[in-house]
């Protein structure tokens, strides 16, 4: 395109009657890398059905505005296949021959050591619903939205208030990147709250027939079934066991996806009182003044028409730091990376979707890229999700911060860990 200069009586025109000034309209590509198929596709493919739904609203109200430019929104989605080498293909093929200006990522076995390095070469704002993946090796990754695993002592400390009776727990997950650093967490949490955990039982992701994990659990006696942060189809195995074998106590997860068929396979009785971390967004705590997420009834109610039964955790993550990520972008009046991360952590404090957050991270991840803040508790109640409370994350971690270091050391998960485990590849 050739730029032609601009005569001063269009200069003046132009300052005098910016009403009447013409946008010049572009596009813009957002990356979209994540499992779209496979054991960990409930934690991708919703979160690419909330992201197409924000893409509408956006292009529907004008796009993008950057500058004196208007961009519409492409989202270029790749299936990772939860693997690796489909996460590198996938980051080569968006950053080179798709141009876009962000990934957005779930993280974790995704975040290779290959697709870490290509973002540091190419400068790559990339997002994460993982934490732990945070180091100051990367400082293009960010996490705008999930805070993966640190708000899961919000439900321990919360049940613990609620009902001081409770004095036991066990913790059952798969064996892998997301249930292990939950499982740190989840000791520090029940620690902090004077609950002792009887037993760990570590599961691979081909497991399938979970009647004998769980009587060997329930021989304890525990007053919590813990699930960590097992996937849904583990969530939902373990829970019809327990359901089976007469379990009696509450049950904790850090998710529980679909969790009306569970009500339904089970019973309603027997699902009140679980708890876990992620709200429907027809909830009516979500209408209260701090929560930084658009009409959350409205998207919840397009979610769920446009594709029935899909709603998941993620539905709302990616969408988060996508809006996120516009906000910055518009600031910066740029997609330049290093002038939106800029105007991302202006004041080290940010809009979370949950309310007024802080940067922060250096002493877990060695860098303050995590917006942290407030997360709800959320508690099935007559058959549906809703929040009983918002906790504090950095309220926890002033009082019990320590003890989570203990555990995140004890099992090498340090940022630091981490960095001296990849030297040695």
């Amino acid at each position: 395109m050739i730029h032609r200069p601009r005569s001063p009586l269009s200069s003046a025109l132009s300052t005098a009657l910016p009403q009447l000034s013409i946008q010049r309209k572009g596009t813009v590509n957002v990356g979209f890398l994540a499992p779209l198929t496979g054991h960990l596709h409930s934690w991708g493919e919703p979160g690419l059905r909330g992201c197409e739904i924000w893409r509408d609203r956006l292009n529907a109200n004008g796009g993008l505005r950057v500058g004196d430019r208007s961009y519409l929104v492409n989202i270029v989605p790749y299936d990772t296949g939860y693997t690796p080498q489909g996460a590198f293909a996938g980051a080569r093929k968006l950053v080179l021959e798709d141009d876009v200006r962000i990934l957005l990522m779930v993280g974790g076995n995704d975040f290779s050591r290959e697709v870490r390095d290509f973002v540091n070469e190419h400068r790559v704002l990339t997002t994460t619903l993982l934490p732990t993946d945070l180091s100051p090796d990367t400082q293009t990754l960010f996490a705008p939205s999930e805070v993966h695993p640190l708000y899961n002592v919000t439900g321990v400390d919360w049940l613990k208030r609620s009902d001081p009776s409770l004095g036991t727990a066990v913790l059952c997950t798969q064996n892998d990147e997301h249930g292990l650093p939950s499982i740190a967490t989840y000791r520090a949490a029940f620690e902090a709250a004077g609950i002792h955990l009887l037993a760990e039982r570590l599961f691979p992701n081909t497991t399938s027939d979970f009647s004998e994990i769980v009587a060997s659990l329930l021989a304890l006696e525990p007053d919590i079934l813990c699930w960590d942060t097992a996937y849904e189809p583990f969530v939902h195995a373990m829970t019809i066991e327990a359901y089976k074998q007469g379990f009696k106590g509450r049950i904790l997860s850090c998710t529980c996806d679909a969790y009306q068929r569970l009500v339904e396979q089970t019973s309603e009785e027997f699902m009140e009182g679980f708890v876990f971390q992620f709200p429907d967004f027809d909830d009516p705590a979500l209408l209260e003044p701090q929560i930084n997420f658009s009409e959350p009834h409205a998207f919840y109610e397009e979610f769920c028409r446009r594709y029935p039964d899909n709603w998941s955790s993620v539905s709302w993550s990616y969408v988060s730091a996508l809006e996120f990520w516009k906000d910055a972008v518009q600031r910066a009046r740029t997609f330049h990376p290093a002038a939106v991360l800029a105007a991302v952590k202006i004041g080290g404090k940010g809009k979370h979707v949950f309310g007024e957050a802080a940067w922060w991270g250096r002493e877990l991840f060695g860098i303050n890229n995590a917006l942290v803040g407030c997360w709800p508790v959320v508690m099935i109640q007559g058959g549906r999700a809703r929040i009983v409370e918002f906790g504090s994350i950095l309220d926890w971690w002033e009082r019990h911060g320590s003890i989570l270091i203990k555990h995140v050391r004890s099992m090498n998960l340090m940022w630091d860990q981490r960095a001296r485990l990849v030297a040695k590849l």
